[in-house]
């Protein structure tokens, strides 16, 4: 696991050192452990590496002496890559170490741009082919986009630049930083960006199971690939516990993230089976509360599940006056706004992970998508013709009507004529039905492909990397996803699928419990004397508002005022969403500055 950062142009010159440097610094809290950077005429290629496959090989870029001209870097892991060194050793080529990514520049000699096809893992991938008269750069990320890679393709010059992170990419001189103009829509719409964009106009994310061929002086050409073929292994329990087993095993130490609920608890009880059955340290499991009392708290559903699996439980408390501290960063470290409170926990969740000395966690993200587990798929089922439009607003931080009350006119006339996110979500909807795929097939498709790795998998990945821990997704490995897909309706109708794998392995209290998703208390904590209301009440100042000119001031304030004396979780959640928009575009603002990001 690593961070990664390139760029490339032709007959450009070679990059600045200190350019460079100042994107490697921008995401080192991610790679700790090895830096490097090589340039030449109009290209660099870097890699601020975590060392977790055969820590004491594996340098990058990764190069092989029998292949010179072609350089590669990986942010990932590659599980299936002794396979494909059997496979290529058997045509020739030779590697000097045991770690996964030294079979890219081999892979990519063999196949060409194909070569992602042959990768079974969570990946970003960089392949830089210099050879005279083959001169390109291939860019992949895996089928679900575990590993997001951002890119900034400049027409005037032709210069195209990638990294792992936003700030990193930031860095470079001459990519642009302007937000979009839409972002505030999008954000109380879709609570963040999706499809290729982000919330910055000129930056761009690799679409999950994409290949992107990059020629001199040409635009990327995106493609997307075949999902990774992966063969049938049983049951759900049994395709599951296979692909536990193989995330767990490591060169450095493993835990699992246990909020408390079925995905998670499934994860924690076969990971903590694994371990007994090869006499291996016992699991050590990680659940984060709050200090106080706080309601929805899961922490007694973590600490059965713990019980039962028989790990050794950390209950990580947090101090809710250090709620404004966290937010800060976890902005910073996104890049861009994202309006699920999740975010101060996961990212106070892996600091803690870090800090009792795991480098890798095993999580439950993934299984909602695939098993049809969220409420709004299962109303939408039941629901009349409107189901399309009535699912794309329970995606909402705000729902319409409360977004266009919320707007300026200005503002609510540019997203009349533009249109909206959540109007282009509805129509993929629709048109999917039109083509006569079932509701639930077209919703778990969007899921999957869209709001996954928007909403959940790049969260995912830059809190965890911001203290260098590495997250390993059961759920979302080729045979589960494969195996989730094969089911009829009722199975992966509200998790069914899963509970019954879960029947001896978890707590009956667990299984019976109401879904609840891993977040943090945000109408209690925004509540009268609670410990985010000033940091909302100052980012929603009417001078704030005013000057961005797309909220009126009266009507946020009405609605904070409204939530004070009768506190819900809608107007919750509309306030903190508009709280962190605002607080993006101020982070936003010193992006420029080559600052090292830590921590």
């Amino acid at each position: 696991m690593c961070r990664i950062l390139g760029s490339f142009a032709a007959g450009a010159d070679r990059p600045e050192p200190a350019q460079l440097a100042a994107v490697s610094a921008r995401q080192r809290h991610g790679g700790p452990d090895e830096h490097q950077v090589l340039s030449g005429p109009g290209w660099s290629l870097g890699c601020d590496r975590l060392a977790v496959t055969d820590p004491c090989g594996g340098q990058q870029p990764y190069r092989l002496p029998h292949l010179p001209g072609v350089l590669a870097v990986l942010n990932g892991e590659i599980y299936n890559h002794a396979e494909l060194r059997r496979t290529l050793a058997a045509r020739g080529h030779r590697f000097p170490d045991r770690c996964d990514g030294t079979v890219l520049p081999a892979l990519y000699a063999e196949y060409g741009p194909a070569f992602a096809e042959h990768l079974d893992g969570m990946f970003a991938v960089a392949v830089l082919d210099l050879r005279p008269g083959s001169t390109q750069l291939v860019l992949a990320v895996d089928d679900m986009g575990m590993k997001p890679l951002h890119l900034h393709h400049d027409p005037y010059d032709g210069s195209t630049r990638f990294a792992s992170e936003i700030p990193a990419l930031l860095a470079f001189e001459g990519v642009r930083i302007s937000p979009r103009e839409d972002a505030l829509d999008t954000v109380l719409a879709t609570r963040t960006s999706f499809s290729t964009h982000t919330a910055l106009d000129g930056v761009d994310v690799l679409p999950p199971g994409a290949t992107a061929l990059v020629r001199p002086g040409a635009a990327p050409v995106v493609r997307r690939r075949g999902p990774y073929r992966a063969a049938p292994l049983g049951d759900t329990q049994d395709v599951l516990r296979h692909e536990v087993r193989r995330l767990a095993q490591a060169e450095v130490p493993v835990c699992a993230v246990t909020s408390g609920g079925l995905d998670s608890g499934l994860v924690t009880a076969l990971a903590a089976e694994h371990a007994r059955e090869t006499d291996a340290p016992p699991l050590h499991t990680f659940h984060l509360t709050y200090r106080g009392r706080w309601p929805d708290s899961e922490a007694a559903y973590a600490r059965s599940v713990a019980r039962r699996a028989r790990t050794v439980h950390h209950e990580v408390a947090v101090d809710p006056d250090e709620l404004g501290s966290l937010l800060t960063r976890t902005v910073r470290h996104l890049g861009q706004p994202n309006a699920d409170p999740i975010t101060l926990s996961t990212y106070a969740l892996f600091r803690a992970v870090r800090e009792n000395g795991f480098t890798v966690a095993l999580a439950g993200d993934g299984a909602d998508e695939l098993f049809g587990g969220y409420d709004r798929m299962r109303a939408a089922l039941t629901a009349g013709p409107d189901w399309a439009a009535a699912y794309t607003d329970a995606l909402s931080a705000a729902p319409r009507l409360l977004r266009e009350h919320l707007y300026t006119s200005n503002y609510r006339a540019y997203v009349a004529d533009q249109g909206s996110a959540a109007d282009r979500i509805e129509q993929e909807l629709r048109s999917a039905e039109v083509v006569g795929a079932d509701r639930l097939t077209a919703m778990t498709a969007f899921e999957t492909r869209w709001r996954l790795p928007a909403y959940h998998l790049r969260r995912l990945d830059h809190l965890s990397m911001a203290w260098a821990v590495e997250a390993r997704l059961p759920f979302c490995q080729p045979s589960v996803v494969t195996h989730a897909r094969s089911l009829p309706t009722a199975a992966r109708t509200g998790k069914r699928a899963l509970y019954e794998a879960g029947a001896e392995l978890l707590p009956a209290a667990v299984l019976r419990r109401p879904k609840q998703p891993f977040t943090l208390p945000v109408t209690a904590m925004l509540a009268p004397g609670g410990p985010l209301l000033d940091l909302v009440r100052e980012m929603l100042s009417p001078a704030r508002l005013v000057l961005g000119g797309k909220i009126r001031a009266d009507r946020a304030a009405k609605l904070l005022a409204r939530h004070l004396e009768h506190p819900t979780p809608q107007a919750a959640l509309t306030l903190w969403s508009l709280a962190v928009h605002e607080l993006w575009t101020e982070v936003v603002q010193g992006m420029r500055i080559p600052v090292g990001c830590a921590a």
